[in-house]
This record gives structure tokens, C-alpha cells and sequence, in this order.
């Protein structure tokens, strides 16, 4: 079996994790351009932990200006089997209050300007999106928030919505008649291009308050915000440690073919793909790519 390495791409709040030991900042090429930041790897109880500051250090990129493929494609050379999507949300839902940790099982996608596959013109592919979460790899926080003691709830429908302003109060509402819980700026396409790199992926989206539909946003006061920021700072740090010790040194095989995306993904001819964009892919999809070549 393949050894876990576990991912965790998250705020600036999350990478000094409790037990987090050997931690080195090493910067990782990649031909789909720059990372958001250089991946902090270490070891929490022996299994290998990457992290990697989403927005940067310093929050320097706006959920529109980060290059997802990048930094999927950073995670997948180091060895990340599975990864953990650290993410503030808004609420949708009047029972999903600020500080609440919602396991997220479905999203619904509506950036617009973000390359959202590593494939195209040149080598063709299709994943399945109908699960996008690793249901094994949900259990595991799971337990982990029930170990903390963190309030959570598992299920829901994440909106992914392009940004980086805020939705108007329409908008808001709209997204409530469709059913969805939270909402949020940056795990789509994070999580299609995990897909398509075969990585195990799921979300942990925080509340940090209610979307503008709430008839009390607009009284929420900024040191309130501030408050549970930290407060979920702190428990993310908890939650993903506490992951960490637990989860699995063997990686598990995933119940819905995470890790095998692209077994039968690929539709172009083998003597019609292009070189350049192959070469490009070696580590997203060198294990079906080297199979197809031998």
C-alpha cells in the first residue's frame, strides 16, 4: 500500500500546528506557474504533514488571483495522498451560527474565470464530480472534531462563488432557494483539480458569520468577527492535529475512486497527445500516462 502523506491548505492561522515537528518551508516547482507560497513539511507522530498557505503568507492573493493548479500540482510531487480543506465560510443557514465546522459533501461551482482542469487541447479527460469528497477521509475529521470537542456538523452544500466582493442580498437569497449551507470563495476548482491529481480530498469550511440574507448581518459587530476568527484559528489547529495522529499510515483505498480518477479518464489517443501538455502532467497523471507509454 501507498504511505498517507497528508495535505492541508488553509489560512496563515493553521501551519503552526501543535506536535508539528522537523518543520522545514521548501518551495516546490511546478509548471503550471507559482504556488500561493512555499509547503511547510514536517511530522505529527511520524506520518508526513504539508501545509500550504492558500492565500499566501501575509494573505497576498485574492481568491480569484490564486493558481489552484499550482498548487495541487506542488501537493501531488511531494507525495500528498490526502487533502484537508481548511476554509471560512459564511453561513446560509440559520443553524449553522458563527463557529460552527461544517463537513461539506457537495458544491456547487460558479467561479467563471478560473482554469478549473489540468487537461484540454492536446490530452482530453473527463473525472467523475458527482462525489466530490472522499467519504473515508470525511470519517476521520469527523472523529477528530468529536475527539476535540469542536461543534460541527456533517453534510451540506458549499457555494462556490467567484469574488472576491461579497454576495449582494439577491444573490444571498438565491443561493438559499437552491438548498446550499455556506458559501465561500476558493475550494472550487480546488476541488476538480484534486480529482483529476487522484488526491483524496474533503472540507472543513468554518462559519465565520451569517451571508447578507441574515435580517442581523449588518449588526454583527467587527470585534465579534475577529473573535470567532481566532476562536476557529485555534480550533482548526486542534482539529488538524488531532487528524494528524490519527489518521491512517497505510493510505486507505477510497470507497468512490479518489485516488483512481483517471483509470478510464483519459480520451485522446495516445499518438495524438500533445508532448508539451504531457510533460506538464507527469505528476498529476504520470501513473496512467507512464501505464498508456509502457
Amino acid at each position: 500500500m501507498t504511505k498517507s502523506v497528508l495535505g492541508v491548505v488553509g489560512g496563515s492561522g493553521i501551519y503552526e500546528l501543535p506536535g508539528l515537528e522537523n518543520a522545514e518551508w521548501v518551495k516546490v516547482e511546478s509548471p503550471w506557474g507559482e504556488p500561493s507560497d512555499e509547503l511547510r513539511i514536517g511530522e505529527i507522530n511520524g506520518l508526513k504533514v504539508v501545509f500550504l498557505p492558500r492565500h499566501g503568507r501575509g494573505h497576498t492573493y485574492a481568491p480569484n488571483d490564486i493558481n489552484f493548479r499550482a498548487n495541487i500540482d506542488a501537493m501531488k510531487r511531494v507525495g500528498v495522498t490526502d487533502l484537508v480543506s481548511v476554509s471560512a465560510v459564511g453561513s446560509l443557514k440559520e443553524e449553522l451560527a458563527p463557529g460552527t465546522f461544517v463537513l461539506v459533501e457537495q458544491f456547487i461551482d460558479r467561479t467563471v474565470t478560473r482554469p478549473s482542469s489540468f487537461f484540454g487541447a492536446g490530452c482530453v479527460a473527463h473525472v467523475s464530480m458527482a462525489y466530490p469528497v472522499s467519504p473515508k477521509l470525511v470519517d476521520i475529521i469527523e472523529g477528530a472534531a468529536r475527539a476535540e470537542d469542536i461543534l460541527y456538523r456533517r453534510g451540506g452544500t458549499y457555494l462556490a462563488m467567484e469574488g472576491p466582493q461579497f454576495s449582494s442580498l439577491a444573490e444571498s437569497h438565491l443561493y438559499r432557494s437552491w438548498g446550499c449551507d455556506v458559501i465561500g470563495m476558493t475550494n472550487m476548482p480546488e476541488a476538480k483539480l484534486a480529482r483529476e491529481a487522484e488526491i483524496c480530498y474533503a472540507t472543513v469550511a468554518m462559519v465565520t458569520d451569517y451571508d447578507s440574507w441574515h435580517p442581523d448581518h449588518g449588526e454583527v459587530d467587527i470585534t465579534m468577527i475577529i473573535r470567532v476568527l481566532k476562536e476557529n484559528a485555534h480550533n482548526a489547529q486542534r482539529l488538524v492535529s488531532r487528524i494528524a495522529r490519527d489518521f491512517p499510515r497505510e493510505h486507505p483505498v477510497c470507497p468512490i475512486g479518489s485516488d483512481t480518477a483517471l483509470e478510464h479518464a483519459l480520451m485522446t489517443a495516445p499518438d495524438k497527445r500533445d508532448p508539451d501538455l504531457l510533460q506538464k502532467l507527469g505528476a498529476i497523471a504520470g501513473r496512467v500516462l507512464n501505464r498508456d507509454n509502457g
